[in-house]
């Protein structure tokens, strides 16, 4: 496992879904309790690429950038439809970090 890759995703991560988030996306992005004249789908999909890009960008993948964007994305209507917790959420995102840093050493 390429151990910088891991912690530069990490770190992302943390960027992508705090302070970059923010709470516009964080609501907007629910559709369950969607903000009026917003499409959920709209933010969630603005949301899941900012995601996507740094993984992209610090694994030189655009596959992995995709499958980013894809899972986080499922990960994040299954949280907001009640499906899964807040810490089953987080804990999916950062198996999905260790498997990209698992596949750039590959």
């Amino acid at each position: 496992m390429n151990m910088e890759v891991l912690a530069l995703l990490i770190f992302a991560h943390a960027m992508a879904d705090y302070p970059l988030q923010g709470d516009f996306l964080a609501r907007a992005k629910n559709h369950t309790a969607p903000i009026c004249g917003v499409p959920w789908y709209h933010a969630l999909a603005a949301h899941c690429t900012i995601h996507a890009g740094f993984v992209g960008i610090i694994t030189g993948s655009l596959a992995l950038g995709i499958a980013e964007f894809f899972i986080h994305a499922a990960t994040d209507y299954a949280k907001c439809s009640g499906r899964i917790s807040y810490n089953t959420d987080q804990a999916i995102h950062v198996g999905c970090k260790i498997c990209w840093a698992v596949l750039v050493v590959a």
